[in-house]
């Protein structure tokens, strides 16, 4: 397993809600969560078979916005 980390723009609850169908369907429901206690809003990904690119997409296709940690 590896653990993938990005900056995301995903803020509260609501925004969690909103990103849930897509990021269950292609990272897994369990998966991975984002930490809006932080400022840089982490969300955090354990997979074995999908890579940084991928779960940036999966992001996008739900509506926000994740990058790379600085």
């Amino acid at each position: 397993m590896k653990k993938i980390e990005l900056k995301t723009n995903i803020m509260c609850g609501s925004c969690i809600a909103k990103v849930t169908p897509t990021l269950n369907e292609v990272i897994g429901e369990g998966n991975w969560k984002v930490d809006t206690l932080n400022p840089n809003k982490i969300l955090s990904v354990t997979t074995e078979e999908l890579d940084q690119t991928q779960v940036i997409e999966a992001v996008q296709k739900a509506g926000y916005k994740a990058e790379e940690l600085a």
